[in-house]
């Protein structure tokens, strides 16, 4: 995590500015730079929704030239509230107040395909492909449409959330999707499905179609 604000400083990051962070569509590295700031407490990014075909679309324009950044000394302080561990996510199985969102796809959820050393989900999950997210030109469905997405599997504000995929990049997309709804209180497991598959101490569940 120093070296994610380290690169960050080198870029020239400080907490007085605003960070909008972009790439080709509103995809799962916009959203896991913007998960790790939210996490080191930059107290204003956000995604340019779309990415930079949205911007192109609009008839807005492209710089050609690199302009060099000037390095900051920010470093930012770690917000745990923002991740989640394996030890966290196994105290929170069968708390009503905890939901356990999966974002990776159907195969992955169902166990079959498998990639890491079983397969399968974490139990109690509920399974949101990230992609679900987005509409077809790339940007994030509408407020509305969210919402009733993740209330119509029990994904409410009032609970805690925390979402998963296989190392914490689709698990982001989702973070920032209800980060969007205005939930309070949602973390990232960044060590998701390649950490708890792989260990054998932690109960998995095979969902079934």
């Amino acid at each position: 995590m120093w070296m994610i604000g380290h690169l960050f400083s080198l870029r020239g990051l400080t907490p007085d500015r605003p960070v909008v962070v972009y790439e080709r569509d509103s995809g799962i590295r916009a959203a896991r730079v913007f998960w790790f700031l939210e996490y080191l407490g930059h107290p204003n990014v956000r995604v340019l929704d779309g990415g930079v075909s949205a911007w192109t679309r609009a008839g807005l324009p492209l710089a050609t030239e690199a302009s060099a950044p000037t390095p900051s000394a920010w470093h930012g302080e770690a917000d745990s509230s923002r991740i989640a561990t394996w030890r966290q996510v196994q105290d929170r199985l069968g708390n009503m107040d905890t939901a356990i969102v999966d974002t990776r796809s159907e195969a992955e959820y169902y166990g079959e395909t498998v990639r890491a050393k079983r397969g399968g989900a974490i139990p109690g999950a509920v399974n949101i492909e990230w992609k679900k997210n987005l509409d077809a030109d790339g940007t994030y469905k509408s407020p509305a449409d969210l919402k009733a997405m993740y209330e119509a599997v029990g994904i409410t504000r009032d609970r805690e959330v925390v979402t998963y995929c296989q190392g914490g990049y689709r698990a982001a997309h989702a973070y920032l999707a209800l980060r969007l709804l205005g939930f309070p209180r949602v973390r990232n497991y960044t060590g998701s499905w390649k950490e708890w598959g792989d260990r054998e101490d932690l109960p998995i569940e095979r969902p079934r179609r």
